[in-house]
């Protein structure tokens, strides 16, 4: 074989050889580089749309709560909207979201009303025939975690982009086979029936707190009761600064502790009046309504139908002596004479103000408490505690406002749902 004088025979590169080596090397880089980026894909996926899930689980328990809420404050009152609306928010935003790093960030637009489940929904919906309360929000600007290095090394920006989730709630009060009452028992007219046990909307129920007599046996009055079933003092006491008394259903049986005037300060605490406290319902553990301002045959000597200008003074958060807040004053409005017991002598020291009142009170005078026939409960009432107690010797009176079971009861209460004619509590159908 000739060859040109100025060519040189091509030669190969032998197999293990520094420039195959360097090839192979090469390949296996952009393999492994591949297939980074496609593990990176299915990572960023599984996390980052893992979180997403985590968020809007936590999403819907705010509003699940809120909803709960605002449904429980859906009782035709001309302030039912707004409470449920200030309530929804508050029970709401107490669940925290993003991992638990932020507020849910519920506003007032997010909660809306309805007299049906599948109806049409309003924030200016009307208070009488609101029944559902929807609460639905939308989490935005969640930013990604991993795709955002995916969308970087890929070079496609939209991996990056912020997501959000949604979550909606529906709820609406209905019977529960559970509740919650204050300690005390509601005896039936003679001849009374249910629903009202002849007791007529608006009535005031009285009873004599008199160491030496018991009424709880007397047809149209109330009194003292354990719900519990035992006839302990102190368990009547604790039931009053607390929720009452929880888990009573039809049936239960009640004990009877007698007339307990020593009772008087736990009921009195949810007029803002503290006996040894400073005025501070947080400090006192008790809380109070939020209102003090009380109803005796002096101020409203009609002696019915107080529930209006209960609400119009709630909504206010009047204490006890209305614009002033003073025991004194309040003594004065009602004819009572709390201030012997509970020394004014520095105006508001023991005397929960407006701005306590606002800030500590709850729903702490419209109240659930028991029917009661042959010892046992055969039904529930909502009433509206009227004024607090002065001596042993204070005719106490209760406003009758409508059987539990009713629409119209102003009352809210926590329960287990499902029952037949029980109270109403809030619950959830979507």
């Amino acid at each position: 074989m000739k060859t040109h004088p100025h060519s040189w025979p091509t030669v190969r590169p032998q197999r293990g050889s520094a420039t195959a080596l360097r090839r192979q090397h090469g390949a296996v880089i952009i393999t492994v580089a591949l297939a980074l980026l496609f593990l990176l894909g299915f990572m960023g996926i599984a996390i980052d749309f893992g979180r997403l899930f985590v968020i809007k689980t936590e999403l819907q328990t705010a509003m699940d709560s809120c909803a709960l809420a605002a449904a429980q404050e859906l009782d035709t009152a001309s302030d039912a909207l707004t409470r449920a609306v200030s309530a929804g928010r508050a029970s709401g935003n107490l669940n925290r979201v993003q991992f638990q790093s932020s507020s849910a960030g519920i506003t007032a637009s997010d909660i809306s009303f309805s007299d049906a489940l599948n109806g049409t929904y309003s924030a200016n919906f009307p208070y009488a025939t609101a029944k559902y309360a929807k609460c639905q929000h939308t989490q935005t600007g969640i930013m990604p975690w991993l795709l955002q290095a995916l969308g970087a090394f890929s070079g496609n920006s939209t991996y990056g982009n912020s997501q959000s989730v949604a979550a909606v709630a529906v709820a609406t009060r209905a019977p529960a086979q559970t509740t919650c009452a204050i300690p005390v028992q509601i005896n039936p007219k003679t001849g009374g029936k249910p629903p009202n046990y002849g007791f007529a909307i608006g009535e005031w129920i009285p009873t004599v707190y008199d160491e030496s007599k018991s009424s709880t046996a007397s047809p149209g009055y109330f009194g003292w009761a354990n719900l519990d079933g035992s006839n302990s003092g102190n368990t009547t006491t604790n039931e009053l600064l607390g929720n009452g008394h929880c888990n009573l259903s039809i049936g239960a049986p009640v004990g009877t502790p007698g007339t307990k005037f020593s009772a008087s300060i736990a009921w009195n605490s949810r007029f803002g009046l503290y006996k040894n406290g400073n005025g501070n319902p947080q400090v006192n553990t008790a809380l109070p309504d939020l209102t003090g301002y009380s109803y005796t045959k002096k101020n409203w000597p009609s002696q019915s139908n107080a529930l209006q200008d209960f609400l119009a003074k709630r909504a206010d958060h009047r204490s006890y002596g209305d614009l002033a807040d003073s025991i004194n004053t309040g003594d004065t409005i009602t004819g009572l004479n709390i201030k012997g017991g509970y020394k004014d002598a520095q105006m508001a020291t023991h005397a929960a103000g407006a701005n306590a009142l606002a800030t500590w009170g709850g729903n702490r005078r419209l109240v659930m408490a028991p029917f009661v026939v042959g010892g046992k409960i055969d039904g529930w009432a909502c009433v509206l505690m009227l004024h607090p107690i002065d001596s042993n010797k204070t005719t106490v009176y209760l406003e009758y406002i409508a059987n539990a079971s009713s629409p119209q009861s102003k009352c809210t209460t926590n329960g287990l749902p499902g029952g037949g004619t029980g109270p109403l509590v809030p619950t959830l159908v979507q």
